[in-house]
């Protein structure tokens, strides 16, 4: 275990069996907001100052926005502390992942982390602290671990105060988003040449909290409703997928429809789960790797390793600026390094073993979650071999005017092909991300997507 590595407090000690799978205790719930933030990170900083103690986030007014909602880069004038490379790597071996490490093997010519001044920008609205609080106090997993009850209250981050692995992987799954989500964006999948062609969709996630005519009975076992409209290239153009997560997937699974516009034809796909191809991603990443990790968590046997300071991508603005065009971001082999910004921030480590007699490409997996935000920031992907397959980031950035963390894309690197996928490009789209966008769970329906693939 890396020599930073820590058990973050009792906080962290419980091994998960049947026993943890209440909700926290009141004296668990009375430290948020005090020593944890209300989302149970720790409030304080780091022994050296190296990461600051938390404030409050950046306030919504934190710079300013264009009238195509595209976001200034409040930390615009920083330069960076220190710029790694793969000469100097093993210098900063404890605050770096195998990924990481990898990536530098790699490409070690060309990759490289530039380390800025650690910043704690992540905020969110009181009405959600308050109903985070709800969440540590009424929320618990259900029998086996793969569904939540008691969230209907709070419908946000199930477990501020996790006792397991699978209570972490629940808190990124449930994490607040911004509410309903509306984004034009370019997924793109560079050849080992760095030739690609981008793919163009508008996607669109809603919440039962935020869809007031969802039934009762439809919201006690849902998650989320998400649809997706390609629009290019050609070929692809006017496909719709539509999915329904629902709490516990393993009592009702998934239920996803697609729309080809050639067969004019809505069916389901059952597919689209688990290790099936992603959508939209040319073979690049499965369908859980979709937001890092989403979906049913029943194939892996997760665990909590612990708490570990990491150099990790935060603050992302240049990469999602309207003056970077797609083509300075995707280059040969990875996308451009010298845009990207890197903090040291705390992470929660949690590492997902495939179950025997289970199925799936990913014999293990490995995330790492921002304590601050509970997004999975990066991952490790491991094949049936034990050897590490695809290395995942996110490129975080708070969304201030929303009061909600997001990133400027999602990127999966293979590091076998030399391959990589990116995906959420936003920066030659005609608006930023809308958030808290209304919605009706009519336009979420298997009978509304014909209509939705016509353009």
């Amino acid at each position: 275990m890396n020599s930073s590595m820590k058990i973050a407090g009792a906080l962290a000690l419980c091994v998960f069996t049947s026993s943890t799978w209440a909700a926290a205790t009141a004296q668990e719930v009375a430290q948020l907001g005090k020593n944890l933030t209300p989302l149970g990170a720790e409030q304080a900083g780091n022994a050296d100052g190296s990461i600051p103690a938390w404030t409050g986030g950046l306030k919504a007014d934190a710079g300013s926005v264009d009238s195509q909602g595209f976001l200034a880069n409040p930390y615009a004038g920083e330069q960076p502390l220190l710029v790694i490379t793969a000469k100097n790597a093993e210098q900063y071996r404890d605050k770096l992942n195998p990924g990481q490490l990898a990536m530098f093997k790699r490409y070690p010519e060309t990759y490289q982390m530039k380390v800025y001044p650690s910043h704690r920008s992540v905020s969110m609205p009181q009405d959600i602290y308050d109903a985070v609080r709800k969440s540590a106090e009424k929320v618990s997993l259900v029998d086996g671990g793969n569904g939540l009850q008691g969230f209907a209250e709070s419908r946000v981050l199930a477990f501020p105060i996790p006792k397991s692995g699978l209570e972490a992987v629940w808190n990124h799954i449930t994490r607040y988003r911004g509410g309903n989500v509306l984004r034009d964006s370019s997924n793109a999948f560079p050849q080992r040449n760095g030739d690609y062609t981008l793919v163009r969709i508008q996607d669109q996630v809603a919440f039962p909290a935020w869809l007031p005519d969802m039934t009762a009975d439809k919201a006690a076992n849902t998650l989320l409703v998400f649809k997706a409209v390609t629009s290019a290239p050609a070929r692809l153009a006017g496909s719709v997928l539509l999915v329904h997560d629902t709490l516990d997937q393993v009592k009702e699974a998934r239920m996803a429809w697609q729309y080809n516009p050639g067969q004019r034809r809505v069916r389901r796909a059952p597919q689209v789960a688990y290790d099936s191809p992603g959508n939209n991603a040319d073979g690049t990443r499965a369908s859980d790797d979709f937001d890092m990790y989403n979906g049913a968590p029943n194939r892996y046997d997760w665990k909590l390793i612990g708490k570990q300071e990491l150099y990790i991508p935060y603050n992302n603005y240049e990469l999602a600026s309207p003056k970077v065009k797609y083509a300075d971001l995707l280059q040969v082999g990875h996308t451009n390094q010298d845009l990207a910004r890197y903090e040291l921030h705390r992470v929660w480590v949690v590492e997902g073993t495939l179950k025997s007699g289970m199925r799936h490409v990913y014999a293990k997996r490995r995330f790492y979650m921002d304590e601050d935000s509970w997004t999975i920031v990066a991952s490790e992907l491991y094949d049936g071999r034990g050897q590490l397959w695809r290395v995942g980031q996110a490129m975080h950035l708070q969304e201030y005017h929303a009061q909600t963390p997001w990133y400027a894309f999602e990127a999966l690197y293979d590091l076998i092909s030399g391959r990589y996928g990116v995906y959420g490009m936003i920066n030659e789209e005609a608006q930023w991300v809308r958030f808290g966008v209304p919605a009706s769970a009519n336009d979420f329906t298997p009978a509304a997507l014909r209509t939705s693939g016509v353009r």
